[in-house]
């Protein structure tokens, strides 16, 4: 499991570099990643609780847990440039090509989306994120992995939670 976490965060920054198409990241100021929602929020999104845990990845402040159901990503980041859009859309290709079903809404400065990856890539899990970049170069993204495809969180239950955190930053 904690391989599997590894290459998950690996992905989702990775996700994250192509869609805000950044060369590099300026210094964020302290961790912020785990003031960006209550324990409340993510038990009602979840269905279950998770204690968060502090950290990082480079200069991006993130903050992550685990429940019976599923993992939590919480990041925080400001970068050196805005997006144009365009490599959001390429990592989005990306993905699709590798096989995944994805859908993707954006609206008021907030992107979700959901990936329900092939059979042959289920281990990955799947996946339900909400960027919020309502105050670029700074963005929060949350990011629920869950092991099945029954456990996904809906999109709609983690925009709600990404507009509370647009107000947070």
């Amino acid at each position: 499991m904690i391989r599997l976490n590894r290459t998950l965060v690996v992905l989702s920054v990775a996700v994250i570099s192509v869609m805000t198409g950044q060369a590099s990241m300026a210094q964020a100021p302290a961790n912020k990643a785990c003031e960006l929602v209550t324990d409340a929020e993510l038990q009602s999104a979840l269905g279950s609780k998770v204690t968060l845990k502090a950290g990082s990845l480079g200069n991006v402040q993130t903050c992550s847990g685990e429940s019976p159901v599923a993992t939590v990503l919480l990041r925080f980041l400001k970068t050196s440039t805005t997006s144009s859009g365009s490599a959001e859309h390429s990592g989005i290709d990306a993905v699709k090509k590798m096989g995944a079903q994805v859908d993707v809404k954006t609206s008021g400065g907030i992107m979700c989306m959901t990936v329900v990856p092939p059979t042959n890539l289920a281990a990955l899990g799947f996946g339900t994120t909400c960027t919020v970049t309502s105050k670029a170069p700074t963005y929060a993204v949350i990011e629920i992995t869950a092991k099945t495809q029954k456990d996904m969180v809906p999109m709609e239950k983690l925009r709600a939670v990404a507009e509370k955190m647009a107000g947070r930053f």
